[in-house]
């Protein structure tokens, strides 16, 4: 008879890393009841991923990666300096396709073929940036892995500037972790606007992915009816408006889910006259939302919703400025049908003073769930420039923006409850500079929007990552303004808790297998 010993410890993080969260129970004294396990330990994660979508299709387009990684581990997990740093990357996709016909499957041929075998970027030491560059239309999506003490808080920021053309504008994004199922509420399929939601696959399969469009009246009929197939470690760009034949529509909320196997997706928004910048998706469907960060000289702010349950929702509007919470004039409370997208101009809603969107029920005990979005537009007439605000959870233990400037960068920390404090660290820049650390306290119900800390010396672009101290939960923004030719270019990037420790219940017994 063989003897085999199986590591307990070992399957239990196996089985963590995969759930997040798992429960165990072992026999008393052999008697077979159950006990219940010690209070489980938070450990780092070991193995994360990222997911950035092929920048632009503008052959003047200069675009920037910044990747980073906090140091000293996340908090509270006991994470040390000597333990192994691991190494993140971020590759080509293996090929592009593009689908903007009636008929998706005849176009998703690859376009190009790329070397993806070498790193556009690659991130060794938690706690300095790095940076690469790419310039002009033909940049892929990147697939990227982090792995060791990189892995816990990896981010990574594109930013994209385009001086002129359809798509001109500064498009940024906090690069995305694959998943399976995405709500964006702010998209549009009227002429203006060309709307792509690009697909990246980061996996060694196909997988099929699922796209639907709801407008003001409802379902929009699709012209998929098979899905869209997005090959292996590919990227696949899709332009909403050749989905459906139905009238365009100024407000569509997409729908993206799949049916095997997991992708990244993210909405690329090009408006003729306000410019271009990447709608992210919506948090969860939930009663309460928090949209933070909209700028103090934004001249045109609307918010677009959509319930995806079977009931409609009352939703009470309310502003989160520096001095406390009011009530917009433009609008006091919307209303959203079930299953349609419903929104409303709240025009220049900050009247000078940087703000948060809070949307809670109108009616206590009749929380419907929603998701919903922000289009921020800054400037007048022709210099007009526009970027989008997702509905988003709160900052969590700690959270991270990459690619931030000396100059032209606000972040905004809103308190939708109690009153809170957090703890702000700017990096090492990623040429040069000593890390900066400073505490904010954030009164209830209000926005705090600062020049954040910047490095001493630094020479580059820099993080910055945002702890909780004590207090309520905090909603971020990073507003990223860089000016050029007249036009006021800006991106915002909410700030996501960036879930670098994992939940491990702790055992006493070990298991022993007996082979005959």
């Amino acid at each position: 008879m063989n003897r085999t010993a199986l590591s307990l410890a070992a399957a239990v993080t196996a089985l963590a890393a995969v759930t997040g969260y798992g429960v165990l129970t072992a026999p008393a004294d052999g008697a077979g009841t159950a006990t219940a396990a010690k209070a489980p330990a938070r450990l780092p994660v070991e193995r994360s991923s990222l997911l950035c979508p092929a920048p632009s299709n503008s052959q003047v387009a200069e675009t920037v990666y910044t990747s980073f990684t906090p140091a000293g581990g996340p908090p509270g997990s006991g994470a040390t300096a000597g333990e192994a740093a691991g190494r993140a990357e971020l590759k080509p996709s293996a090929a592009t396709g593009d689908v903007t016909t009636a008929d998706p499957r005849k176009a998703n041929a690859p376009k190009r073929a790329v070397v993806a075998d070498k790193p556009v970027l690659a991130l060794t030491q938690p706690g300095r940036p790095v940076t690469a560059e790419a310039d002009g239309g033909d940049a892929p999506a990147l697939v990227g892995a982090a792995s060791g003490r990189l892995a816990p808080g990896w981010t990574t920021q594109q930013t994209t500037k385009v001086p002129a053309g359809g798509g001109r504008g500064m498009l940024g994004l906090s690069c995305t972790p694959p998943d399976t199922d995405f709500w964006f509420p702010g998209a549009s399929t009227v002429q203006q606007r060309a709307d792509y939601v690009h697909l990246t696959n980061p996996d060694d399969t196909a997988t099929v992915v699922d796209i639907e469009l709801y407008g003001p009246g409802g379902a929009l009929k699709t012209q998929l009816t098979e899905g869209i197939t997005v090959p292996a470690r590919s990227g696949v760009p899709v332009l909403l408006s050749t989905l459906t034949s139905a009238p365009a529509a100024e407000d569509v909320t997409v729908h993206v889910t799949t049916r095997s196997g997991r992708v990244g997706a993210v909405v690329r928004s090009a408006d003729e006259k306000l410019g271009s910048d990447w709608l992210p998706a919506s948090a969860d469907p939930a009663g309460s939302l928090v949209l933070p960060g909209i700028p103090a000289d934004a001249t045109s702010v609307r918010l677009v919703a959509y319930a995806p349950g079977e009931d409609d929702a009352d939703l009470r509007i309310q502003l989160a400025s520096p001095t406390g919470t009011i009530t917009p004039a433009a609008a006091e409370s919307l209303h959203v049908k079930s299953g349609m997208t419903a929104a409303v101009d709240l025009k220049d809603v900050t009247r000078g003073e940087a703000g948060s969107l809070l949307l809670t029920p109108a009616r206590k005990g009749r929380a419907t769930p929603v998701v919903a979005a922000l289009r921020v537009v800054r400037g007048k007439g022709d210099d007009q420039e526009v970027a989008f605000i997702p509905a988003t959870g709160p900052v969590g233990e700690r959270a991270t923006v990459a690619d931030n400037r000396a100059e032209g960068t606000t972040l905004s920390l809103t308190a939708p409850g109690g009153s809170a404090e957090v703890k702000v660290t700017a990096s090492a820049g990623t040429e040069g500079g000593t890390p900066v650390t400073k505490t904010y306290k954030v009164p209830s119900g209000t926005t705090l929007a600062v020049p954040p800390p910047v490095p001493a010396g630094l020479k580059g672009s820099y993080a910055l990552t945002v702890e909780s101290v004590s207090g309520g939960p905090v909603h971020a923004a990073r507003t990223l303004a860089e000016p050029d030719d007249g036009l006021p270019m800006f991106t915002v990037q909410t700030f996501a808790d960036d879930r670098g420790t994992v939940e491990v219940p702790s055992a006493e017994q070990d298991l022993t297998v007996l082979d005959d």
